[in-house]
């Protein structure tokens, strides 16, 4: 099924750190059809802001046909989406981009920052074997949410949390192990983890974060450089919105 437009109705939000915001909307056609780290785009009402703002999906529930995001207030257009309440309506499109690949593999889910809720999604869908290692500046949200699926690690960078570092120092401080790598964060983040990843020989499967203008791959505002070269634009890239935002470490090159 390709994405759809539609009116989706809040059903809760609320903030839970400082400028990040945890909204539930009722959206069963999206719902339905999503799929871990795929996302969805939120339309303004304002005129001015004629581009969506891409939020991932932190959580499916289909039976429901309920969608749960977690998105920090950045802008104009996310402010506008954090005043609204419960009842209030938003126009969203989605699912958009591809996911994660499931693998029958003992994993380890990393997570950093507003790359965090992403991986909630598919820490849930997964049946195997999984550790959860998440990262923080300062503040935590959503850490309790993964508890319930596996062992829950944490770093954060004035040591008020968890390991006094990064993902990777709560990795070795105790001793995670798996045969797959999920991660999402920023690029600095996800550069120590592909070289993790490669010194180690494990596979990684990234998802970059990156702004985005249309969100359907039209635009080309929102590419990363590949090996492979790319039959759209011809060069080696690939948009984030259409080809990714999930990719295998060894297809991109995190500059």
């Amino acid at each position: 099924m390709s994405a759809v437009r539609v009116n989706a109705k809040i059903i809760r939000q609320e903030p839970i750190a400082s400028d990040i915001y945890s909204m539930e909307i009722s959206v069963p056609v999206i719902a339905d059809q999503a799929k871990p780290g795929q996302f969805v785009t939120l339309y303004s009402k304002d005129g001015a802001r004629l581009m969506p703002r891409p939020i991932s999906i932190c959580e499916i529930n289909v039976a429901a046909g309920t969608l749960h995001l977690v998105y920090r207030v950045v802008g104009a257009g996310t402010r506008e989406f954090a005043a609204l309440q419960s009842g209030d309506w938003i126009t969203v499109m989605g699912p958009l981009g591809n996911g994660f690949t499931i693998r029958d593999k003992k994993a380890i889910l990393i997570g950093g920052g507003i790359g965090i809720p992403p991986m909630l999604a598919l820490t849930a869908g997964l049946a195997c074997e999984k550790t959860v290692v998440l990262g923080f500046r300062d503040e935590i949200f959503l850490a309790e949410a993964f508890e319930p699926y596996g062992d829950v690690y944490i770093a954060s960078e004035d040591g008020g949390h968890g390991v006094k570092g990064n993902v990777l120092d709560a990795v070795r401080e105790y001793g995670v192990t798996g045969e797959v790598i999920y991660a999402c964060g920023p690029m600095p983040m996800l550069r120590a983890v592909k070289a993790y990843a490669m010194e180690h020989g494990i596979e990684a499967q990234l998802s970059l974060e990156e702004r985005m203008a249309c969100g359907v791959g039209a635009c080309l505002g929102c590419v990363c450089e590949t090996k492979d070269r790319d039959a759209h634009s011809n060069v080696h890239n690939k948009r984030i919105c259409k080809d990714g935002p999930v990719f295998f470490a060894e297809e991109v090159e995190l500059s």
